[in-house]
Parts: C-alpha cells; structure tokens; sequence
C-alpha cells in the first residue's frame, strides 16, 4: 500500500545470534511491557485531529494520581502530513530539537491518515539519542467516513457526508483496512530499527465502537453519530475528543483508564447529560481497543 523506505545499515544491524538463530522477532518486541506509575516528558506532532490529546493527557495523567508527567513540547500544523513537522525552519524545529536533547520519553505523532517517510526520521533521531523512547501513531477515525488514500485529500468532499447515514458496519471494515495498512507500514520500522520503537493508538476502531453503540441506542448522552462530529469531514466534538485521550492515555501508560472522574472537556461542555456514565462508557470503550491491538504493546492483563 506504502512505498518502502531505503534502507539505513546504521540501524539494520543486530545481533549475529538473532540472525543465526531466527530469534528476531524477539528483539523486535518492546522490551518494556508492565503499567506505568511514573510520569513520562511528552511531545506532540499534531494537526486537528489530535492536537487536543496534549492538554487532555496531562489532565488524565492528574487525574490518575500520575505524578511528574511533563509536556515536554507541541507542533501543531493544520491538516499536516508529520513531514511537515519535521522540515520546519530551524528556528521553529521544537520536535527535533528535543528528540536531541535525549530528555523526551514519548512523542506522539498523527499522520493525516495515511503514514510518510516523517515517521521514520522522528524515529530514528528519537531512538538515536533515547534507546528507550517509544513513539505513538494515532489510527484515528476516518476522515468523510471513508478511507482514499491520496493525497491531498478531499477537505470539502461533493455530497457533503451525512455521518448519521453512515453504515457502520461497512465503516468498521474500512476502518479495520485502513488499520493494517498502518501497522505494516510502522512494523517495517520497527523491524528496521531492530526494536519496537513505534506503536499504534487505534482512536478510530474505539470510535467506531462508540458509533456502532449510538445506532444501537446504548449510549448515554449521546443519540446521534453527528453528536461525535463538528463537520462533515469528522473534526471532534468534546465526546470523541475525551475516548482518543482515553486510548492514548492507555497506551503511553499501559494502564485502563476506567475509573478517571469526569475530565473538563465534558463537565465544562455544558451538557448535562455528559455526564459519569458517558465518561465510563468511554472509558471502557477505549481500554477495549487498546488491549485487542496488535501493535499498541498493551493487554488486557497489564
């Protein structure tokens, strides 16, 4: 689906015994697999659809009795590829600047849905100045209910998308294609790197999830797939905001989320029926995701 990246020999070599052996899918696996208690320094690469999580996550982190988790930095570029965030000007080169400095324990990247070749640069100055950073890539939901990948994309797609009118069925399908395709393209990164550097945030099969539950009638608060949605192309109500949080919360701490207080997004909204029970729903939505991904290094036993 995605052209391959050349090949660099400074992060092809590996142990002779792994290859001798055929023990390299051993090496490849994340060393580092139990919950996170102690605070970790985040930077975030992001456009709209995620741009929210770098505020939200700090709050989740409080709010789980985390202590010394660190916004380490933020890009943020509308409707950016992550390419873009790496070939800012010099002076406005936050990301690359603290990947150096070795001090950043987790970036968080967002392709606008189809992955490119910034992923891998971050990956290796990340892991070249912090063997132990880990890099997350959000799958997030699917932009106009629909999965084309091109680009540029088609921001103002001809008819207007009805999200109430989407078929969810068939969107779990395309969400689940879309998924795939970006796992193989970050597994190949990681198998280049020799360890698992990289791991997917499933944002869009949790919210898809969420959408499947609102047709159904079983979520409180929420009696419409548009109440997920400020616009046809799917920029994020306060809803949808708080489950992609939740799932990179999951994640990056390798813990559930069930049990958080209801976050600020949803209690500021306004809306009184945003209420506990919707924030457990999401809760438990987005720790159900997370634990049935391959390539979110989380289980349901951590």
């Amino acid at each position: 689906m995605f052209p391959p990246f050349p090949r660099t020999s400074r992060f092809l070599i590996v142990p002779l015994f792994a290859v001798l052996t055929g023990s390299l899918p051993t090496v490849c696996r994340a060393q580092e697999t139990g919950p996170i208690t102690k605070g970790l320094r985040v930077f975030t690469c992001a456009h709209s659809f995620h741009g929210f999580v770098y505020g939200m996550l700090a709050e989740a982190a409080k709010n789980a009795g985390i202590e010394g988790h660190t916004p380490a930095g933020y890009s943020g570029i509308g409707g950016s590829r992550v390419i873009q965030h790496w070939t800012l000007e010099d002076e406005k080169h936050q990301a690359k600047v603290a990947l150096s400095s070795g001090k950043v324990d987790v970036l968080t990247l967002s392709p606008i849905w189809m992955p490119d070749e910034g992923i891998e640069k971050f990956a290796k100055l990340g892991f070249e100045h912090n063997p132990n950073i880990r890099i997350t890539v959000q799958e997030f939901w699917l932009p106009n209910d629909t999965y084309e990948p091109k680009y540029p994309l088609d921001v103002h797609k001809m008819p207007k998308v009805d999200h109430d009118a989407t078929n969810v069925a068939e969107l779990r399908k395309k969400q689940s294609q879309y998924d795939h395709d970006v796992d193989e393209y970050v597994r190949g990164i990681n198998d280049r790197l020799g360890k698992q550097v990289l791991f997917t945030v499933p944002v869009g099969q949790a919210a898809v999830a969420l959408r499947e539950k609102i047709v159904a009638g079983q979520v409180p608060g929420l009696k419409k797939q548009w109440d997920l949605f400020g616009d046809p192309w799917g920029h994020a109500k306060p809803p949808l905001q708080v489950l992609a949080t939740y799932c990179h919360f999951a994640v990056i701490y390798r813990r559930s989320p069930v049990g958080l207080p209801l976050p600020a997004a949803l209690k500021n909204a306004k809306k009184p029926e945003w209420d506990d029970k919707l924030n457990r729903l999401l809760e438990e939505l987005a720790w159900e995701a997370v634990v049935h991904h391959p390539m979110s290094g989380v289980t349901a036993g951590k």
